[in-house]
């Protein structure tokens, strides 16, 4: 008969999967070795591997984990049944929020999810393009137009090249954060540079 988990088993594995994509990102998934991750996760070799089967097995937990919380994040904004536009914003501002605390994930989805193997990685893109295709819902909704003219896909994709990407020239401890830089977003893409509201306190 299988051991019982502990009570905070799955509190241990999530966090060895935080420190799993940190060594990830920093190192790049074929370099990263397991003894790294479990010393970034301040566990011993052998306690890892009672937590995961392999360093693939983290690839696809972090990267399955990744878009589920995205898809997760989207169910949550939708059944507050907000109007079309705040809607909208409301899905811009929470995606900037979340990948704010998700850098090191995104990170690993980007670069990584190529050595994933291939029924895997179909799984992980499937969810990307739910991400997507509901994103782009939600533009079609409220310009019904765009979606006729077959734009609301390529602009729900030049909206992501603004969430996904922050992280890569917004520093910690700057003059703005996630937080503050969110509305901004919102703003530029639903009204373009005229928009845009000088952040409270700047």
């Amino acid at each position: 008969m299988a051991r019982p988990r502990s009570a905070g088993f799955d509190v241990q594995r999530e966090q060895i999967l935080a420190a799993a994509a940190r060594v990830f990102a920093l190192r790049g998934y074929t370099a990263a070795t397991m003894q790294q991750v479990a010393a970034a996760s301040g566990v011993s070799k052998a306690t890892l591997y009672h937590y995961v089967r392999d360093k693939h097995e983290l690839l696809a937990q972090i990267t399955g984990g990744h878009v589920a919380r995205l898809e997760a994040l989207q169910a949550e904004v939708a059944a507050l049944g907000l109007p079309a536009a705040e809607h909208l914003r409301s899905l811009i501002e929470a995606f900037m929020r979340a990948y704010a605390r998700a850098e090191n994930e995104h990170r690993v989805l980007t670069e990584d999810v190529k050595f994933l193997a291939d029924v895997e990685r179909g799984e992980v893109q499937a969810a990307q393009r739910r991400v997507v295709a509901s994103f782009a819902a939600s533009v079609a909704r409220l310009r019904p137009d765009l979606s006729a003219a077959q734009l609301s896909t390529p602009l729900t994709m030049l909206l992501f090249g603004m969430i996904n990407w922050t992280f890569t020239w917004l520093k910690p401890g700057g003059a703005l954060d996630h937080d503050s830089l969110a509305p901004v977003v919102a703003d530029l893409f639903f009204g373009g540079l005229g928009a845009v509201k000088v952040p409270a306190g700047r």
